[in-house]
């Protein structure tokens, strides 16, 4: 069996969570398939994560318009949701999930921890 993985949303300095307000805002079938890939990657099965900068990652989703997700690893254990967006959008959007990465390591770094499950 493989590793269970904690996956929790960022919650930004505003008290939202930035991943919750697009994933609100997406279709019944598109929120369906992306709550998939999550429950793959809870259960350990990692494959759907591709790499931009060391921990910072986003899931690839090749459905629809092309759903990304943006992720941070923290450990083996933890992915951190920061957002997410379709690939005609992805330059913003993976730069909007960036700033929110270094903003959560920082507050971390601080002894305050931002994210739910």
């Amino acid at each position: 069996m493989l590793p269970l993985i904690r996956v929790e949303e960022y919650i930004a300095l505003s008290g939202v969570s930035p991943f919750a307000e697009w994933f609100n805002d997406l279709s019944a079938p598109a929120a369906a398939k992306i709550n998939t890939y999550l429950t793959r990657i809870r259960e350990g099965k990692t494959a759907s994560l591709k790499p931009i900068k060391g921990a910072f990652q986003e899931v690839v989703i090749d459905w629809g318009p092309g759903y990304r997700v943006y992720v941070g690893k923290d450990g083996d254990k933890l992915i951190i949701l920061f957002g997410g967006g379709t690939k005609k959008q992805q330059q913003k959007d993976l730069d909007r999930a960036q700033v929110l990465w270094q903003e959560y390591k920082e507050r971390k770094k601080g002894g305050e921890y931002a994210c739910h499950s």
